[in-house]
């Protein structure tokens, strides 16, 4: 998703009182939440219940019917599962105000009882393992109204420049459950899904995946598109408006990868000259990333009355086909202005969030902070290695370090904003360390092969890093992800050497890093937290001394006097 954090810097909250507030994310924001205590609704979403655990979803075949007049909508969702476990109840998730009106099975009602955002459902007894059911859930009413999205999640119910109806859903965070019924867990992905949706003439809606079929009735008309991916179920979208479409194709790795483009029609030639960025963005993902994963699927944009979301196949974008973040350079370097924030950060996330997504939201660093990233990898492939570097440092200023970066497991807690610029740092920091390319760039390309449509840990993301590099990067991960600091790098001269150590919050930290005289070359050095080691450096004199700002760290220079065990 796009980056929150910008907002929390205080030059920005000033300047958006001034502009009504337009910006804002609301403070339980998606991705932004800070929480200190956590209820038992939040376990009920964030943990793999005892009712959830016993069976896997296969297949979702959602069915919903828009009325723009009352803002209601009403429908339902045929899941197919897996039983793989003995049967408990099941728990469905779906937010007030919403309803369900009835569950059935087999030709046969169900009982159900409701605690918050969780139905838990009375299953049948002679459910066997291993065997597929389908279960449905009707329901109805007035969904969550998204007062800012994509921040604060939800429906949005917008009018376009000419007063027509413009209505679409974004819900990150917040979860797929507050507009329709569903596992709203990110560790189980259907293998597979259609999206009928229904809406008034003359709209169109854009789902995800390809137009299955097109039905037209007296007054309106149900778009039925099929996603043949696994996909995220906070990546189901609804994006209805007074469309219009234009295509082209793009040579990739996998052959012919269709691109359409849904924009609304008074936009079409902006649209036609903005979305030009498309095709060199897919080559130099598919260069650094490797295939683009949803071939069968296509790639879409889909013009929204919000910003932006990664929604799976059908990007949202709103980003008023204009370069920067909404105009405006993120990295302070330059380099933000030369590019559609919107299109370039939320395509990545095909890659990372969309074919690789983690099973817990406390892991949520993979998505944002790989996604984040990319910029740097996509301004370095139009623009020259030296170019990424800087745009990836011009983001440090907008990094807190104020909480770690991973949240609590099981409890939907997403952790720190600075998932999006320390994560991109952290990972800019690791390819210094790898100090190979070709590697650097076979271990992204094999993170997409290796959990290509998966849902992992951070864990085995850090794992396959570690192995593939061929270096011991535990410390980092742990003191980047785990705590809220980054390391200090301490070091004094004496006698015209070099002494050094790091202070950190993980025990015996021992991350290399590069340092030089001067004359823009730089050499490794190895320091530890434990004890001070000292090098010769060939310098005039010790003003000469750098530390490789490729490397995000925070450096001191002490005196002799603060000098121990050396």
């Amino acid at each position: 998703m796009i980056e929150r954090f910008i907002f929390m810097n205080k030059f920005f909250i000033a300047l958006l009182l001034v502009t009504s507030f337009l910006f804002i994310p609301n403070a339980k924001a998606q991705l932004l939440q800070e929480q200190d205590e956590f209820s038992k609704a939040d376990s009920l979403r964030g943990s793999i219940t005892a009712e959830r655990a016993w069976w896997d979803v296969t297949f979702y075949d959602l069915s919903v019917n828009i009325f723009p007049e009352d803002s209601t909508i009403s429908g339902y969702n045929h899941i197919t599962y897996r039983v793989t476990d003995s049967p408990k109840d099941m728990q469905i998730d779906l937010q007030p105000p919403l309803e369900v009106d009835q569950i059935r099975q087999d030709g046969n009602n169900l009982d159900f009882t409701r605690e918050g955002n969780a139905f838990f459902v009375d299953m049948p007894g002679e459910l066997k393992r291993d065997s597929l059911y389908t279960i449905s859930i009707y329901y109805q009413g007035k969904p969550k109204v998204a007062e800012n999205a994509p921040w604060d999640g939800g429906f949005v119910w917008a009018t376009d420049s000419l007063g027509n109806p413009w209505i679409a859903t974004a819900n990150q965070g917040l979860g797929a459950s507050v507009w329709w019924p569903t596992k709203d867990h990110q560790s189980d992905e259907p293998d597979s899904m259609d999206i009928s949706i229904t809406v008034p003439k003359p709209l169109v809606n854009v789902s995800n995946g390809r137009l299955k079929s097109k039905t037209v009735h007296e007054n309106s008309t149900t778009y039925t598109w099929h996603v043949s991916n696994p996909i995220n179920n906070y990546n189901v979208a609804v994006n209805a408006g007074n469309y219009v479409n234009f295509t082209e194709t793009y040579e990739g790795e996998y052959g012919t990868l269709d691109l359409s483009y849904w924009v609304l029609e008074q936009y079409l030639q902006k649209a036609q000259e903005q979305f030009k960025q498309v095709k060199p963005m897919m080559k130099c993902f598919e260069e650094w990333f490797g295939p683009y994963p949803f071939y069968e699927d296509s790639f879409k944009l889909v013009h929204t009355p919000h910003l932006g979301m990664e929604h799976q196949s059908a990007v949202a974008y709103g980003n008023a086909f204009r370069n920067g973040y909404r105009g405006t350079d993120l990295s302070g370097s330059g380099w933000g202005l030369k590019w559609d924030f919107i299109i370039i950060h939320e395509a990545a996330h095909e890659w990372w969030g969309n074919n690789i997504t983690t099973n817990d939201i406390a892991d949520m660093w993979v998505h944002e902070g790989f996604t984040s990233y990319a910029e740097n990898i996509y301004v370095e492939c139009r623009f020259g290695k030296e170019a990424g570097a800087e745009y990836a440092r011009g983001l440090r200023d907008r990094i807190k370090n104020e909480q770690p970066v991973t949240g609590t497991y099981g409890l939907n807690d997403e952790g720190s904003g600075d998932m999006y610029y320390k994560g991109n740092n952290m990972l800019h920091t690791l390819r210094q360390i790898v100090d190979n390319d070709s590697t650097w760039k076979n271990i992204l390309r094999g993170l997409q092969e290796t959990f290509r449509y998966e849902t992992v840990n951070a864990s085995e993301v850090e794992r396959y890093i570690i192995a593939q590099s061929g270096k011991d990067l535990d410390d980092v991960f742990d003191q980047y992800l785990h705590y809220a600091e980054i390391p200090v790098f301490q070091y004094y001269f004496k006698n015209d050497r070099l002494y050094y150590k790091w202070k950190a919050d993980v025990t015996h930290f021992d991350m290399p890093m590069k340092v030089g005289n001067g004359d823009g070359r730089f050499i490794f050095i190895y320091p530890t937290s434990t004890r001070w080691k000292s090098s010769d450096l060939d310098l005039d004199d010790s003003s000469d001394f750098q530390v490789d700002p490729n490397f995000y760290i925070q450096t001191e220079r002490l005196g002799v006097s603060n000098e121990q065990d050396s």
